[in-house]
């Protein structure tokens, strides 16, 4: 035995983790990993161990059924494991994985689809590994390829938490710890034209990155005809303009890309989440071939940047079935139904409690403002929101949780798979919280 395998001895390996109770695995957790993700999990009566997954369904133990209302913060837009990727990760057995200068087929055709679903006009596509990945590597373009330093993003904004990425996110929060971050970024706010034409006229601006709806901000959906005017001002002014779809894509929102709602094309897209089909990481950054050529169009600037996992068989073998699957099972259009039906029936309960303050969304991205108790104070800043969560996972049985911005905000996800009755059995158990939640606190709720 070498001095490793002494270290390691006993440990256990695959098997042994399969077997981990819940208590063994907060144990771990707490000595290892993040202690407060422990408390945070009892704290939602998280104190399960899921055995199984399935389609929208977990199963924990005991056999119960739990609806994944949450999926994997976008990330399973075709659910739990689904086949069509499991088959997909089979086919690439005993292909190599990571190889590099190696043309990878998988990589060239993923590129193909997703450039065909800009009609072409983003032809150049760059693979990573995350969202704020994609991000990072649409910040470096903008700058290399215009010469210009600033970039504009929104407040409320998340586009990661990488350093280039923190910069341009908008919640001061997870920015001021690390400061200072990458220069010359600066937030305006969201949905004001008359902010963005101010910056762009004033400063030289490489580009504007902003969320075509505002995930972690809380579900914000802008003005109609918000992104049309975003796309003339950055025209008029000579600036780029990036679309993080990292959530909002890939179906979420009732349309493959949500700017498709507007009719426009941005300079630069950035996706991830969903785009490896819940299975395995990947994103991408998509952009004009005119402006990867002035960036890296050399064989001296070619490799400025480049990712040791981009490319990988397996993550791009994930993509091609994953927009295949959400296009031949047409789930923008299902997104769009089931998300109209249950936007419709939120609003009607906005009406009857006064607990539920606001209801947005578009497609499945949805987002509920739950009001704030008098003097209530609470690590997760809006108590009565982490109470109804909780309710609905211990009580019936259905995965929740807040906006990473808004603690205020119940974040309604699901797999874009969902079925009109499941969607039925959320909004009749959420009207059941709704209820208790008015006779628990509605003599110190805030107005």
């Amino acid at each position: 035995m070498n001095q490793y395998e002494k270290l390691i001895d006993g440990l256990g390996g695959i098997e042994e983790a399969r077997a981990l109770s819940y208590s063994e695995s907060a144990k771990l957790y707490s000595a290892h990993l993040n202690p407060f993700l422990v408390l945070i999990s009892r704290f939602l009566g998280f104190n399960k161990k899921f055995s199984r997954a399935s389609g929208c369904y977990l199963y924990d133990e005991e056999g119960n059924r739990y609806l994944d209302f949450l999926a994997g913060f976008g990330s399973l837009n075709l659910g739990h494991e689904p086949e069509e990727l499991i088959d997909a990760l089979r086919q690439t057995e005993h292909l190599p994985n990571f190889l590099q200068s190696y043309l990878n087929p998988f990589a060239g055709k993923l590129a193909q689809h997703l450039s065909r679903l800009t009609e072409n006009k983003l032809s150049r596509v760059f693979f990573c590994n995350s969202g704020a990945e994609a991000c990072e590597a649409a910040m470096k373009l903008t700058r290399a390829s215009t010469g210009k330093k600033v970039i504009v993003s929104a407040e409320g904004a998340y586009h990661g938490k990488t350093m280039g990425a923190l910069s341009i996110s908008g919640r001061e929060k997870y920015k001021l710890p690390f400061a200072p971050l990458v220069p010359e970024t600066v937030c305006i706010p969201y949905n004001d034209l008359q902010a963005l034409e101010e910056i762009l006229k004033t400063q030289s601006v490489a580009a504007f990155i902003v969320e075509p709806v505002q995930g972690e901000a809380g579900v914000i959906v802008p003005d109609s005809g918000y992104l049309k005017e975003v796309r003339k001002l950055c025209d008029q002014y000579d600036s780029l303009l990036i679309l993080d779809e990292v959530q909002s894509g890939m179906g979420r929102t009732g349309r493959f890309f949500c700017y498709e709602y507007e009719g426009i094309m941005p300079d630069i897209l950035t996706l991830s989440k969903s785009l490896g089909g819940g299975v395995i990481p990947l994103a991408a950054m998509l952009t004009k071939d005119k402006i990867w050529k002035r960036a890296y169009g050399k064989f001296e600037t070619a490799l400025l940047h480049s990712t040791t996992f981009g490319n990988n068989t397996r993550a791009c073998a994930c993509g091609i079935a994953a927009i295949r699957t959400i296009i031949k099972k047409d789930l923008s259009k299902n997104a769009a139904d089931i998300g109209e039906l249950m936007l419709l029936r939120l609003r009607e309960l906005q009406q009857k409690y006064s607990v539920l303050k606001a209801v947005r969304g578009k497609g499945l991205m949805i987002g509920l403002t739950i009001a704030r108790i008098k003097g209530k104070k609470s690590i997760f800043e809006g108590g009565l929101t982490l109470w109804i969560a909780r309710q609905l996972f211990v009580k019936y049985r259905i995965i929740t949780a807040f906006t990473l911005n808004n603690y205020d905000v119940l974040r309604i996800a699901p797999p874009l798979i969902l079925n009109f009755d499941d969607a039925y059995y959320f909004l009749n158990s959420l009207e059941d919280v709704l209820k208790s939640a008015e006779k628990f606190a509605w003599f110190r709720l805030v107005k």
